[in-house]
């Protein structure tokens, strides 16, 4: 059985959308494209390059994948060498339309379901870069082993998050963490089930201030 491994570049409120550049996403009036670039950290290259120096196949959602299709096939000098490295991975698109995905290499999936498929099958780890919309149903549907989030020391206030709507409620193990000179967390999670139950709880004071105070919790008035 394959693993699946998701790698965010992630800035300190959840936000993941376009570290690369200004033109990679800019959806939804993005203006901060490229931020990882105006914090690079040579402390977080070890952790890239340990993810990437084996077998892998990569995992996208389909803005990612045209992302990465548009830019890797062609890139040059320093870059040529990773461009060839995921042309020659295995890409497995989790998406909902009938777009060509004429990358070699490329595979299409239409649903979760074919994800635990893909999952149970022979074949190399699975790598998910970007792609924002795949965490939400891929955590419900428990698919996800491990989670190597890189935090830089920024905040971007606006953009995709990684936890976004639709993110069920769990519970992550950490199991590595470190951090860089210049401040970069770089944590490892694993899911580890349910959130406990909540027990038991001091009694709370019932003076008629806390009384009125739940009563406008209930009706919204608060």
């Amino acid at each position: 059985m394959r693993k699946i491994t998701g790698a965010v570049f992630l800035s300190l409120d959840g936000v993941m959308q376009a570290p690369g550049g200004p033109t990679e996403d800019y959806t939804g009036g993005f203006d901060e494209g490229g931020w990882l670039f105006r914090f690079a950290d040579e402390g977080a290259f070890p952790t890239i390059g340990a993810l990437f120096s084996g077998e892998y196949d990569l995992l996208l959602g389909r803005r990612t994948y045209d992302i990465f299709a548009s830019y890797w096939p062609y890139v040059e000098g320093d870059g040529a060498e990773m461009g060839a490295a995921f042309t020659r991975a295995g890409k497995h698109v989790l998406t909902h339309g009938d777009q060509p995905l004429d990358w070699e290499n490329s595979h299409r999936l239409t649903s979760v379901a074919d994800v635990a498929e893909l999952k149970q099958s022979d074949g190399p780890d699975l790598i998910i870069q970007g792609s924002s919309t795949l965490y939400p149903e891929l955590l419900a549907a428990g698919l996800i082993d491990t989670l190597i989030l890189m935090i830089f020391p920024v905040t971007i206030g606006k953009g995709k998050r990684l936890f976004g709507d639709g993110t069920p409620a769990g519970v992550l193990r950490m199991v590595e963490h470190r951090v860089t000179p210049k401040g970069t967390v770089i944590a490892t999670y694993e899911p580890a089930g349910a959130i406990p139950s909540s027990g038991d709880f001091p009694e709370t004071v019932t003076s008629a201030r806390e009384q009125d105070r739940q009563r406008r919790m209930t009706d919204g008035s608060w």
